[in-house]
Parts: C-alpha cells; structure tokens; sequence
C-alpha cells in the first residue's frame, strides 16, 4: 500500500466538496452554501413590529423557502417552508390576531405555510397594500406560542420579512409586518 494515497486522497475530496457547495464558478470566487439551487431562498431577521392602536411584538428568526411553491389557499401542505424564531409581545395586543397577548408573553414561532401573497397595513390609517413572495419578501402564515400553551399555538396570523421597504410613503424603512400589530424596521438579510 502507498503512503502518500491518503495524503493526496483526503484533500482532493475536500476541495471537491467544497467546490460542489459553491455558487462560484472560479477558484478565486467566494464559497458560499447553494441555497438558491432548486429555487430555494433563504433569509433572517430581526425587529420589533407596532403601529396599531395598542402592543407591540419582537420577533427573530429566519429559514428557507421556494417561492414557486406558495400558495393562498389553507392548508396547502406542499409549500415548501422551514423557518421559525423566537417571539414575545413586548406591550399588550388588544387587537386582530394576536388578541391577548400580554407583556413579556411569548417564546417561539413557526411557520404553518408559505402564502403565495398578502394584503396589509402598517397602521389602522394606513392604505392597504399588497406583498406577493418571491426572492426578496416572503409572506408566512406564522403560529406563535406562548410557554403556557405547549404544543399548541396561541395565535395565527400572516407575516412578512422583506428586503426592500413594504410602505415607502412612511417615514424609515418598513421590512417587517404581522397582521394587527403593524410595522417595524428591522434587520433582515436575504440570500
């Protein structure tokens, strides 16, 4: 047996592995992980939502998805969608979906489906707008849960983490939504 085949083997195998999880086309490319293969698009966040009359909601988190599989119809159960985070209504909710979330409840959220668009508003005065998903926004019908509950979510309501402001006729930049709380500005991050 030659002595020099595993020295030369293992790095050989190594860069081949490297390289196969590369959208670089180069050597002197970055690596980067190959989410976008198969239509896929990941993202994170992080923000704190508000604008209605009353509560306001933290919410952290990410994941991935493939927009070309969203659908409005509920439940669709072959949208393709992993994400999740954690979540806690900061002030009281007293409205919409996420009635009766008090202050500092909340721990987790995930994703029931991914919908293929939404209406929304960042305030009660606000114009109804429109997001639809694909490679920048992603809408999520989201069920949140509160640490007494278990298992079983304690709200349901659609979200949306975007790239690019949702509401450019308000003052800042309105990347994050949850229906019935509002709007917020929040650190978002997409492949």
């Amino acid at each position: 047996m030659n002595i020099l085949t595993p020295r030369i083997a293992f790095p050989l195998v190594a860069l081949s592995a490297l390289l196969a999880c590369s959208d670089g086309s180069a050597p002197t490319q970055s690596l980067e992980p190959a989410f976008s293969a198969g239509g896929r698009s990941g993202f994170g966040f992080n923000g704190t939502v508000s604008g209605f009359p009353t509560g306001a909601v933290f919410l952290t988190g990410g994941g991935s998805y493939d927009a070309s599989t969203a659908s409005n119809t509920v439940p669709t159960p072959t949208t393709s969608v992993k994400s999740g985070g954690g979540f806690r209504c900061t002030e009281p909710v007293e409205q919409g979906l996420l009635l009766g979330c008090g202050a500092d409840e909340g721990v987790r959220w995930d994703t029931a489906q991914l919908l293929a668009s939404t209406g929304f508003k960042c305030t009660g005065a606000d114009a109804q707008k429109t997001a639809t998903t694909d490679a920048g926004p992603v809408v999520l019908l989201a069920d949140f849960y509160r640490a007494g509950d278990g298992v079983h979510e304690s709200f349901t309501a659609p979200m949306i983490v975007s790239q690019t402001d949702l509401a450019p006729e308000i003052d800042g930049v309105q990347n994050l939504w949850v229906q019935g709380v509002g709007c917020a500005t929040a650190i978002t991050h997409f492949n």
